[in-house]
């Protein structure tokens, strides 16, 4: 899972969102990677040299904190491979298999790591999108994987999610849109995709952004997702027991607090507010992480969450 949330201080940004300074920076091991993550560098680089591969990803690193130092870049998260550790992956992958030109989207995608790790267990690349604020680090990740921006098979979309001229919310589509299904390559916005899209992948995503602003991101999506069942959104970041602001102090956070949806109040909001009641099935469960794994150090042993989750059309 990532970890997002780590040291502190924070630092509040643009649209809501945090920086996360740690008090150290931290080494890179290939020690770290399991066998399948080691696997997956190596074929999508092309580096076969541990010490080769361990000196191309730190200095991809580097030039990305220069753009934004979000936490999961400070910590190497991004050679993770996180979306197929979560349940929900298996969902999404047969609807690869079974749904005729199902369209898969990325949002928050950074490096784009995921969206790949997607496409090489057999996800149709020309239906495969990435989305982010930061346009440098799908312009990174194309340097960290070997791929030339004009071969690329993914395509990708800059954009801020809560700019209604990106990405506005519209109520969830009860049957399928009268439009047709965009071309992928010619799209600008994500918003000519209401009503298309099978599966939504946001991981470390929904945490940056206060109450509010969750609920809207959260309606937007489901505006994009396709009313045919099975369809699904799904992903992990940050989450507490109980619903409600997760105190800086606790975290060494100085300047910004985190407020933190629980499995209860999180399900609620899907099923219920964003949709219908009864029109998804919403699942959510935290997953608790070792002080080690995250890395809060300065004595502080309280154990920290992930809320993993996920939202399916009926």
């Amino acid at each position: 899972m990532s970890t997002e949330v780590l040291s502190a201080p924070v630092r509040v940004t643009d649209a809501n969102h945090t920086e996360l300074q740690d008090a150290h920076e931290p080494d890179f091991a290939l020690e770290s990677l399991t066998e399948e993550e080691l696997a997956f560098l190596k074929g999508q680089t092309g580096i076969q040299d541990d010490n080769g591969l361990k000196e191309h990803i730190t200095n991809i690193q580097s030039d990305a904190m220069v753009v934004h130092p979000y936490g999961c870049i400070r910590h190497f998260v991004f050679t993770k491979l996180k979306i197929s550790r979560l349940p929900a992956y298996r969902q999404m992958m047969k609807l690869a298999k079974e749904r005729q030109g199902a369209v898969f989207l990325d949002i928050g995608c950074c490096f784009g790591n995921d969206v790949r790790k997607a496409v090489a267990d057999g996800f149709p690349a020309q239906n495969a999108i990435g989305s982010d604020l930061h346009p440098e680090f799908w312009q990174l990740g194309q340097r960290l994987f070997g791929i030339l921006p004009e071969q690329d098979p993914v395509k990708f979309l800059p954009g801020d999610a809560l700019n209604t001229a990106f990405l506005e919310a519209v109520a969830p589509f009860s049957s399928p849109p009268t439009s047709p299904r965009p071309e992928i390559s010619s799209l600008t916005t994500l918003n000519p995709l209401r009503g298309h899209v099978s599966a939504i992948h946001a991981s470390a995503f929904f945490h940056l952004f206060d109450e509010v602003g969750q609920l809207e991101l959260a309606r937007s999506l489901a505006g994009l997702l396709s009313p045919e069942p099975g369809s699904i959104i799904f992903g992990a970041h940050n989450g507490q027991a109980e619903k409600g602001v997760l105190k800086g102090p606790s975290l060494h956070i100085t300047t910004k607090n985190m407020f933190c949806h629980s499995p209860g109040s999180w399900v609620a909001m899907w099923d219920g507010v964003v949709f219908e009641k009864g029109k998804v099935k919403a699942n959510a469960f935290l997953f608790a992480l070792k002080e080690e794994e995250v890395n809060l150090g300065q004595g502080n042993s309280d154990q920290f969450h992930q809320l993993v989750w996920s939202v399916v059309r009926l």
